[in-house]
């Protein structure tokens, strides 16, 4: 029973109630008759529908409904659509092609879903869904961008010859060519990005409801943001009003981007509720997730870095490729490919920077944000580029980096593309983190692993991007009159640990005990507005309206407990917990306040009754900029191509750091999402057939315990001015310089002989090729 300062080590709050299983996941809120859905999807990649009959499935035992694009038709329900308009590269208008909730025509994907079959048990859809008889015409496919966007390419839209859906371009393009033709050295390279997928503990899911007497849906889904997706159900798909629909959603077992969108299965839960009149449940099967949930990432990115005789950066160009998947329904798509931009210019004072980028349509899932957003794909760039130059130009790394580095001397900074870092350190991160690595001493860890038949690479990355600029957050706190506080965020909690943190938070800013306090979200009804948790934007958004909001508390309650004191609203100072008449010991606490508020007979009448606030926190210009130096230390087996992480350091800056504990877990599980794209996770698609390759656990790999080697951690805060608690995110953190420090060490290992680079992910199988053909060589 005490007050909890922000800056304190406190555990997460919901640890001890997960781990002993009385969560509430989606699964957990099931009842035994609930009705169950399955979604009968398309084994082909591209196909026409000749004819769909659901006659026989219909009248399986058990079955309650069998829907089909036919049935959407008829019903008429809409589809979601981007919001911020496109061009093409020719300047026509980009070509947005929306994802029905059921196919109709075509089938553009494996997964796309075809028939939603709704029964009294799983097994019995299941067996229903094999009854739906549909006569399929396949066509050609193409899955990568480069494929796609080829002359002659197969259409994915016979509308959209080219398959080209929206371009994007940012910089100076004639100063980037100056530069060019200035330069002392130019280095290029074609630098691919895997695409990946999140794989979250808990898999998508959703029990639906509908009520006729109330005419309202119900909803509890795996989200991360319960009003966007409530935006999305009532204005696009349903067209009613917002109030028709209440979404919920309790604990959820991560989401990392993935969860942020509707995705068809819930409004077809909710139509199957309506249909029906029972409660429908859907949760996806593992497999069924690795089809259909949202991929991210995916691009190839020609790449040129411009350097004078003294080896400074002069200018960065690039150009990307990337496949965006068979529909361009909502602006997720673009969201990767344009708003991380800005993070091409990283840490260092790169003059002029320009980039193009073309999102081709492909027949694959659709990708949208991943951990990092749009942030860690042009940080890879920029750091895989300036490796290959430290190479050719025979500087060690890190003294190309340093040469580069804006100083904190320089801060506020202005960026080539606009972007202003008002804090930050970027030089003290990097020679901290060499420090903590004990960099000094690698060669001689060089020399010790090449007498084991080891190869060891070092690989640096430095990353700085944008958090919280986007949209605002909204925090209410409500006081009982028994003394109780219920604190409510728009934020989504999917194990970042928010009701352990904004508790801090609110209860240092009030000096009141934690434990009085019941941390609520996640419930349209309950929570009137938000935005949702993403982009590493929580603590600084939601985190500083609650400042704002306890401020208001605090001034109402000086107002009240002057009229208690008997004093004027002028002489109440607040500390503690109490508010006291300045320069006396008369002082009154802030459950005694909150108490009487409720006592309308006893308050003036211009005070409201009542001990409630709210605010919305997001001006303009509040995004924040963390900062931070990662090292990784990798040894590869000569004879098996085995990669090993040796030794992981990464030095951060995010500002004000709330809770240490949890602060560094955000940072580790960021690392160990990048080691896995970085060396084993990727999504592979058959180029002919267009089906997927890597659809079980046992082909598409993700990081163990024993893959992962001790991370040494730490902090470098510099406040920041744009929030009033001086935070900076720190959830993608650690994403965002892992991939690029991973991979070039095991490139920087491999130059050590003279083999040629790989791509990411860096498989054994890879990084044995890459040294038989150099041993072959005679390297």
């Amino acid at each position: 029973m005490a007050v909890q300062a922000v800056g304190q080590a406190v555990r997460r709050e919901e640890d001890f109630r997960l781990l002993r299983g009385r969560g509430r996941y989606v699964d957990d809120a099931g009842q035994s008759g609930d009705a169950r859905g399955y979604v009968l999807r398309s084994p082909y990649a591209h196909a026409a529908i000749r004819t769909v009959d659901a006659a026989r499935a219909r009248t399986a035992p058990g079955v309650l409904a069998v829907l089909t694009g036919e049935d959407l038709r008829r019903r008429g329900l809409g589809t979601l659509t981007p919001g911020v308009p496109r061009r093409r590269s020719n300047g026509s208008a980009a070509f947005v092609c929306p994802q029905p909730l059921l196919a109709l025509e075509r089938v553009r994907y494996v997964g796309d879903p075809v028939a939603f079959v709704v029964a009294d048990s799983l097994n019995a859809a299941k067996d229903a869904a094999e009854l739906v008889e549909i006569d399929y015409e396949p066509l050609p496919a193409v899955v990568t961008a480069a494929a796609a966007l080829a002359p002659g390419a197969p259409p994915v839209w016979d509308e959209n010859p080219g398959n080209e859906a929206f371009f994007h371009e940012i910089g100076d393009r004639a100063a980037v060519d100056a530069a060019f033709a200035q330069a002392n050295r130019i280095v290029r390279d074609e630098i691919r990005i895997n695409r990946v997928t999140a794989n979250s503990m808990e898999p998508r899911g959703c029990i639906t409801e509908f009520d006729p007497g109330q005419e309202r849906y119900t909803i509890r889904c795996t989200i991360q943001s319960v009003h966007a997706t409530r935006a999305a159900l009532a204005d696009h798909i349903f067209k009613l009003p917002q109030h028709q629909f209440r979404v919920v959603c309790d604990n959820m077992g991560g989401g990392f981007g993935m969860k942020g969108g509707c995705y068809p299965e819930y409004a077809l839960a909710l139509w199957a509720a309506e249909i029906t009149g029972r409660r429908v449940r859907w949760i996806a099967e593992r497999g069924e997730g690795l089809a259909s949930d949202e991929q991210g990432r995916g691009s190839i990115v020609e790449t040129e870095l411009a350097l004078d005789s003294n080896g400074r950066f002069l200018a960065l160009r690039a150009q990307w490729k990337a496949a965006i998947g068979a529909y361009y329904s909502t602006d997720r798509p673009t969201i990767p490919l344009t708003i991380g931009l800005g993070c091409l210019v990283n840490t260092y004072g790169i003059p002029v920077v320009h980039a193009r980028v073309v999102a081709a349509l492909t027949n694959t899932m659709t990708t949208a944000p991943y951990r990092g957003g749009s942030r860690p794909e042009p940080i890879y760039v920029t750091e895989t580029i300036i490796d290959k130059a430290a190479r050719e130009l025979g500087i060690e790394p890190a003294e190309l980096r340093r040469r580069n580095t804006i100083p904190a001397s320089a801060m506020p900074f202005t960026t080539a593309l606009q972007q202003t870092y008002d804090s930050g350190d970027f030089v003290k991160n990097f020679d901290d983190c060499l420090t903590l690595s004990d960099y000094r001493k690698a060669a001689a860890r060089r020399e010790a692993a090449k007498q084991r038949g080891k190869l060891l690479g070092i690989g640096m990355a430095t990353a700085v991007a944008a958090t919280g600029g986007r949209d605002y957050e909204h925090a209410e706190i409500r006081f009982d009159p028994a003394g109780g506080v219920v604190l409510m965020t728009g934020s989504m909690d999917h194990g970042q640990g928010h009701g352990t943190t904004f508790k801090q938070v609110l209860s240092e800013r009030l000096g009141i005990d934690a434990d009085l306090i019941r941390y609520r979200y996640g419930d349209s009804d309950l929570v009137t507005m938000g935005i949702g948790t993403f982009g590493s934007r929580s603590a600084q958004l939601a985190g500083s309206a609650i400042v704002v909001a306890a401020d208001r508390l605090i001034e109402k309650g000086r107002r009240i407990a002057g009229h208690m004191l008997e004093a004027a609203t002028g002489d109440i100072v607040f500390e503690n917990g109490r508010f006291a008449i300045a320069g006396t010991d008369r002082s009154v606490g802030l459950a005694e306040v909150a108490r009487q508020s409720f006592d309308s007979g006893f308050l003036p009448n211009d005070i409201e009754p009542g001990f409630t606030e709210r605010a919305n926190y997001g001006p303009a210009g509040s995004a924040t900029f963390p900062s931070g130096a990662h090292l990784c230390e990798v040894e590869i087996d000569d004879e098996t191509g085995a990669v090993t992480l040796t030794r992981y350091t990464a030095v951060d800056d995010v500002g004000r750091v709330l809770n240490p504990l949890l602060c560094e877990g955000q940072i580790q599980g960021g690392i160990v999402q990048g080691v896995g794209q970085a060396l084993m996770e990727e999504i592979v698609y058959d180029p002919d057939s267009g089906q997927l390759l890597t659809g079980t656990f046992q082909d598409y790999a993700m990081p163990r315990a024993d893959d992962l080697c001790h991370f040494a951690l730490a902090n470098n805060p510099t406040l920041t001015g744009r929030n009033p608690l001086g935070v900076k995110g720190v959830g993608e953190a650690g994403t965002l310089g892992a991939i690029p420090a991973v991979v070039n060490a095991v490139n920087d290992a491999l130059a050590q002989i003279d083999a040629t680079p790989v791509a990411p992910p860096a498989t054994s199988e890879k990084v044995w090729r890459a040294i038989r053909a150099a041993r072959a060589a005679g390297r």
